[in-house]
């Protein structure tokens, strides 16, 4: 079949990006489903800081690609071997395809998926195919297993979950990275107690999912650091107990003013001087969790005895440390109880052809989560 989609054919073009424009709308040719795969009518989809960080280079992956993976969409129809979806069914997209074989999946940590990683590095489904190609017959990859910037995809059984139909498709979409990843952090990585303290640093998508996780959870106090009023006011909506522009005051200082550093510090920028001043906010025998995904070449470093003398722990949180087909429905289920304001997240809904505007919107910091709505 025949499907219209965003294609990246080269990273690091210049800003502002509705001029330069890195992402190519075109018509594909898509593949059938193969055994095991599904074929999806998209929804929604939302613009990630992950989907920006293959546009701007930080995170180079294989050209050309079809991009996004933060999505949620219809079931159109199933491969041989598909028995547990089917026509009709609403889905939320994983962007680690589980094998559900492999020791990290084996052992309950399936964002760690080794054929998952591999296959999502070399722009594969999991069973190696590529089902996009251009109209001259140019294989086009997969970005994360999803392509969600595509009103459909083929994608393999392992990245999908069936969700409740009764939940607004344009809304499910933000379940698939921000909050699978940011609430996930809190309470699959971090696994913070009530009455916990708490500071988030960067308050995109995943760093607000974070506060509405941790206000969730029973933390008593929780710290919200940003750049942005409009992003410091969500937080507020969401849960943050204090605000801190870090503009114009330092955070770590006034969070060790308040109380002397909290139990729990989330880097959410991806900037690995942005980690160091959320492991200097972290008090004795505290833990600080790293959410965000610098550049490969950015080193981290901290005073080593500290990690002894202070009983300190670092944690990495991919993914949330989900397990998506246990998490994703208790996540929902916490949302429609009123829990998470997920709705809060969601800054303006677009259409395809808005795309390379709204990545500029994403990248200055005026857009938290914009969703490209692709129902009829």
């Amino acid at each position: 079949m025949l499907t219209r989609a965003a294609v990246l054919y080269e990273m690091q073009k210049p800003t502002p990006y509705a001029d330069s424009k890195p992402l190519i709308i075109e018509e594909l040719n898509l593949a059938d489903p193969g055994p095991g795969e599904v074929l999806v009518e998209m929804a929604g989809a939302g613009l990630c800081h992950s989907d920006l960080s293959t546009i701007d280079g930080s995170r180079p992956r294989v050209m050309p690609m079809v991009m996004g993976h933060e999505a949620s969409g219809i079931v159109r129809e199933v491969g041989p071997g598909v028995h547990d979806l089917q026509p009709d069914d609403h889905v939320v997209f994983s962007f680690v395809p589980l094998c559900g074989h492999c020791i990290p999946c084996a052992t309950g940590r399936p964002a760690l998926c080794e054929p998952g990683a591999a296959a999502n590095t070399a722009g594969t489904l999991l069973s190696g195919r590529r089902p996009f190609s251009s109209i001259s017959g140019q294989k086009i990859n997969h970005h994360l297993g999803v392509a969600a910037f595509s009103e459909h995809t083929v994608v393999a059984q392992e990245s999908l979950i069936k969700i409740d139909s009764q939940l607004p498709l344009s809304t499910a979409a933000l379940f698939g990275c921000a909050v699978m990843t940011g609430v996930g952090a809190v309470v699959n990585t971090a696994k913070i107690e009530p009455g916990s303290s708490v500071a988030v640093f960067g308050l995109g998508g995943v760093g607000l999912s974070t506060v509405m996780g941790a206000r969730a959870a029973g933390a008593e106090t929780i710290f919200a650091i940003d750049l942005l009023p409009d992003k410091l006011e969500r937080a507020t909506q969401v849960g943050a107990t204090h605000t801190i522009n870090a503009s114009e005051e330092d955070p770590v200082e006034l969070i060790k003013d308040i109380q002397n550093g909290v139990d729990y510090t989330f880097e959410s920028v991806g900037n690995e001087r942005v980690l160091q001043q959320a492991y200097a906010a972290t008090r004795r025998g505290g833990t600080t969790i790293t959410i965000g995904l610098p550049h490969p070449s950015k080193m981290f470093s901290v005073p080593a005895v500290s990690l002894v003398a202070e009983e300190r722990t670092i944690k990495g949180s991919y993914m949330g440390s989900a397990v998506p087909r246990r998490d994703l429905p208790r996540f929902i289920a916490m949302y429609q109880a009123g829990l998470l304001p997920v709705d809060k997240l969601r800054s303006s809904t677009i259409q395809l052809d808005e795309i390379n505007a709204a990545f500029d919107a994403l990248a200055t910091g005026t857009a938290v989560r914009q969703v490209i709505t692709f129902e009829k």
